[in-house]
């Protein structure tokens, strides 16, 4: 037997129920994954706060793991390739995530890479197809210089990682304190709060930028929308994260990987951000580590806004 974590009733994670299951079998093009870590991600509490439409309860919770397989179906074979017992793998966009062991659609699952831990790997896919869909919604291009809010945040390292790759600079705002994590990945940071805008002219004037070709907004504030249009002549160029109803309102792009062409490049990119970690190129900053049995308290810490970093559930 093993143990998950699921969703009885709508609401907040103090309600889920932590339970003894049976996993199935794995079918025709299904494996099995003992669970070594899953990733917690926002939209995990998020899908289950209230009522939406399509869902149905009681519903197995977490989208990301990182484990070994136990047991492999018949004619399968996974994104990466054929696959057998004792595999170590990574699976995004899957369904009952929080568990000790669950069994997955193997088009869901990749080789786990070698440089990261099961922690770090579990993090990996959503917070990096997410970077890497909102740059390639605004056509982000070597040579120029883009403006990131939220840039110490998870999408937001990852975005750093990934514009460097590329030859791209980012400003990216974040708090005094997280200063440090942008450098760190190749931006110039800028302070959130108050003057946000004039200090933003000012680090471009430094950096000698004439002008912002882009906006990635993964913080969703009002400071962050008015910069953007501030400082962006092309709505087009501008992409949230976080804020649809602004995105509606001023005429500027919403990433969601509920719309179908953004999940289908998420995955179409999901090969390249392994191939990019296994050769060192990108790393996922943790922050902490939960045993399973408290996924709660890990929505909580997460909740509050500045985790410093993934956070992970182990088994």
């Amino acid at each position: 037997m093993a143990w998950h974590w699921i969703a009885t009733e709508w609401g907040s994670p103090e309600r889920w129920r932590f339970e003894e299951y049976d996993p199935p079998a794995p079918g025709h093009g299904e494996v099995t994954i003992e669970v070594r870590a899953a990733g917690v991600n926002p939209a995990d509490a998020k899908h289950l706060a209230v009522t939406r439409a399509g869902a149905e309860l009681p519903a197995a919770i977490g989208y990301e793991v990182s484990g070994v397989i136990t047991a492999v179906g018949p004619e399968t074979e996974t994104v990466t390739g054929p696959v057998a017992v004792g595999a170590e793998v990574i699976a995004f966009r899957v369904i009952g995530g929080y568990a000790t062991e669950v069994t997955v659609p193997a088009q869901k699952v990749l080789r786990k890479p070698a440089p990261l831990t099961h922690a770090e790997s579990a993090n990996l896919l959503l917070a990096g197809s997410t970077a890497s869909a909102m740059l390639h919604a605004v056509d982000a291009r070597p040579g120029e210089t883009l403006l990131l809010h939220a840039a110490s945040g998870a999408v937001g390292v990852s975005v750093l990682q990934q514009a460097a790759q590329r030859g791209i600079r980012i400003i990216g705002t974040a708090s005094a304190r997280r200063a440090g994590e942008v450098r760190r990945f190749g931006g110039i940071p800028v302070e959130y709060g108050e003057g946000m805008r004039e200090r933003i002219r000012a680090a471009m004037t430094e950096a000698g930028v004439e002008a912002i070709g882009a906006a990635l907004d993964a913080a969703g504030t009002d400071e962050a929308t008015e910069a953007s249009l501030a400082l962006v002549a092309d709505r087009r160029r501008i992409v949230t994260i976080v804020a649809p109803g602004a995105a509606a309102e001023h005429g500027f792009q919403a990433s969601s990987g509920s719309d179908p062409e953004t999940a289908r490049y998420r995955d179409a990119v999901r090969i390249d951000l392994v191939e990019a970690a296994e050769r060192g190129e990108l790393v996922v900053p943790v922050a902490r580590e939960y045993p399973l049995d408290q996924a709660p308290a890990a929505l909580r810490l997460l909740a509050e806004g500045h985790p410093g970093g993934k956070l992970a559930l182990i088994p």
